[in-house]
């Protein structure tokens, strides 16, 4: 079985692989990057599509994110599409030449969590560019043939690499048992709020408020389907006014909050918003602890429910894409190439915010 690369610089096949290090704060450049050599079960993909994560962010920002620290150079980048272009003795399921999106975590398969199903919350998970796990931003990565999905003819690259984020969404909605009686509630209108969106339409959910901060966002949820939209302010005195505007804006009962942002506010907005009996899930992790209005909640049922990325995701994202049932491409806002310009501006126009919602690379 592949394991994600370990921090180590060099050639591979007489060619010269090249990757995007994060070597400090702020601070990129494109280096080798020595693969590891190709397993019986593994695959060698040449890297056509990878779009930038919130989480690719906080460790260019701050060499961390959460309790996630890098501590040596890393290669970043998760979300990630391209071309098999060698396959391992045992791989019978795909071949040179096939595009396929990566789903970018390898869990051991042997725990107990694993032998559930739950292998997104393996607490040995080896998940590009999340330390001390090097990612996918380079011309070549080798990864277990299992974790690579063929695309459809009609299906990009690009749209491939945005499996990875539409499939927390959908991880998410699954969670939630959202259905075509469930009326939701999004707090946070940045990227996975958008495909959190996208994601419950698919699902049929009949209603769906977005909530944000900033109308440019906003104005894109509205562009992409929501019902109706709802701008807040940050103030935490704010929520009991904010929470009648959105029960208001919904005009029927939340049966599904999706916090999608993390914060005291966010959290504290679903919990009251939310109706009785319904559904709180808990998918952004701004902050690492919070005051939140529990007991309320506890006594209207309300239950809570975390997200932790996804399982078993990609073939329902790829089908829906195939379908025309979700379309990812507007989200895609900003394209860059693979060169150490591309590298820097990339990633200065993501942690910008702005009009940014998905930065893609094109390699």
């Amino acid at each position: 079985m592949a394991h994600v690369g370990e921090a180590k610089a060099g050639e591979y096949d007489g060619e010269k692989n090249m990757a995007a290090w994060l070597i400090g704060i702020k601070t990129l450049k494109i280096q080798p990057y020595h693969l590891p050599s190709l397993g019986p079960h593994d695959v060698k993909v040449r890297i056509k599509a990878l779009g930038i994560c919130g989480s690719d962010v906080h460790h260019f920002k701050t060499m961390r994110c959460a309790n996630f620290i890098v501590k040596k150079p890393m290669v970043l980048g998760h979300e990630c599409a391209g071309i098999i272009e060698a396959v391992g003795s045992e791989v019978k399921s795909l071949a040179v030449g096939d595009r396929v999106a990566l789903e970018p975590g390898i869990s051991c398969q042997r725990c107990n969590l694993c032998r559930d199903g739950r292998y997104n919350i393996c607490p040995e998970m080896k998940f590009f560019g999340s330390p001390p796990n090097n990612g996918s931003l380079a011309n070549k990565v080798v990864h277990p043939a299992n974790l690579c999905f063929k695309l459809p003819d009609n299906v990009s690259l690009e749209e491939g690499a945005m499996c990875e984020p539409l499939s927390v969404g959908v991880h998410a909605c699954r969670r939630a048992e959202v259905g075509p009686e469930t009326n939701v509630l999004i707090m946070g209108a940045g990227p996975i709020g958008l495909v959190t969106l996208l994601a419950a339409r698919a699902f049929g959910a009949p209603r769906i408020v977005i909530v944000d901060v900033d109308d440019r966002r906003l104005s894109i949820a509205k562009n992409l389907g929501a019902d109706e939209i709802v701008q807040v302010l940050t103030n935490i005195q704010d929520v009991g006014e904010e929470v009648v505007k959105i029960q208001n804006a919904m005009a029927s009962r939340i049966d599904v909050s999706f916090d999608c942002a993390g914060f005291n506010k966010t959290m504290s907005t679903a919990l009251s918003a939310t109706g009785a009996g319904g559904k709180v899930c808990l998918i952004g992790m701004a902050q690492s602890e919070m005051t939140i209005p529990l007991t309320p909640s506890a006594a209207r049922e309300v239950d809570v429910i975390g997200i932790f990325r996804y399982r078993n995701t990609w073939p329902l994202c790829i089908e829906f894409l195939r379908t025309g049932k979700i379309d990812v491409k507007p989200l895609i806002t900003h394209r860059f190439g693979f060169s150490q310009k591309g590298i820097e501006d990339a990633f200065q126009t993501s942690a910008a915010g702005g009009n940014a919602i998905k930065v893609m690379f094109n390699l």
